[in-house]
């Protein structure tokens, strides 16, 4: 696919491809060396610019968190040209004064995964350790909050997202515990997402949208998929605002410090890189090729 700028990626469920005004659209299948993406990619314009949509969990919601393959994901994003990503997900709030439909722009994450290694390019024979004390886009979040207070959304400046393994939900005692931490909010699938985009050079930024007050919370009842989906619904307008309304914020040149990630972060020699390893990350090491 010829691109002509960078483009944006959008990463969420289903609601997010039906914005008004998302133009020429057209569904892109890409194969990756990492097995399949979670679907196809929805191509188009909105606002003015190039993006990218993906389905998170596929169209149907078929895919478990466990189950969804970053690396192919983020590959696939960067292979049709994004240079930006915006994730929209659903979390569930740890602290009082997170309700449901509140907006959070997190800034840091707490990885409770055991699939490190599914959560990195590299490997193989070429070693990388990116920079990754701040894991969110600092740029791409600040405009993201401009565009939810132009909207006036109930939105929080920071927050840290506990990523969990799933596909449950919390025991009582582990939510307990994630409250008495400190931490904000608590999902189960952007940890991978981010780590996989900051190796890929792609600014992301995750848009948390509450849906529940986990189980911590004795006078509330207790996290359902029930809930869950009624509220993601009672969102979904807003959250298509807030994107409609932060895409033409973003600059058209791709060089913001996420851009430059790997610059000082390969530790292999280039002589050294095996030939097979080096094609499969292309898109991904293509500034250093």
């Amino acid at each position: 696919m010829k691109n002509t700028s960078p483009r944006i990626g959008i990463i969420g469920g289903s609601g997010l491809y039906h914005i008004e005004g998302f133009e020429r659209q057209k569904w892109v299948r890409v194969r990756t060396p990492f097995g399949d993406p979670s679907d196809s990619f929805l191509t188009g314009t909105l606002a003015g610019r190039e993006v990218v949509f993906l389905p998170r969990h596929a169209r149907g919601h078929r895919i478990l968190p466990t189950e969804l393959n970053h690396r192919a994901n983020i590959w696939a994003m960067k292979s049709l040209g994004v240079r930006w990503i915006i994730s929209a997900s659903a979390v569930g709030s740890l602290q009082r004064k997170y309700r449901p439909c509140d907006f959070v722009l997190v800034d840091q994450f707490i990885d409770r995964t055991k699939r490190d290694l599914e959560h990195t390019f590299f490997g193989r024979g070429i070693v990388a350790h990116i920079a990754f004390a701040d894991p969110v886009s600092e740029e791409l979040r600040g405009l993201l909050l401009k565009s939810a207070r132009a909207c006036k959304a109930r939105v929080h400046d920071g927050g840290t997202y506990v990523n969990m393994e799933g596909p449950a939900f919390s025991t009582r005692a582990e939510s307990l515990a994630n409250h008495r931490a400190g931490f904000d909010v608590i999902g189960m699938t952007n940890l991978g997402e981010a780590r996989c985009a900051r190796e890929a050079e792609i600014a992301y930024a995750t848009m948390a949208m509450v849906t529940d007050y986990d189980c911590w919370k004795a006078d509330e009842a207790h996290v359902t998929v029930e809930m869950v989906i009624a509220n993601l619904k009672r969102n979904a307008a807003t959250a298509q605002a807030i994107v409609a309304n932060v895409l033409p914020r973003i600059p058209t040149i791709a060089d913001w410090p996420c851009h430059h990630a790997l610059r000082n972060a390969i530790m292999t020699d280039r002589s050294l890189w095996p030939a097979a390893t080096t094609k499969s990350l292309k898109p991904i090491l293509a500034s250093y090729l």
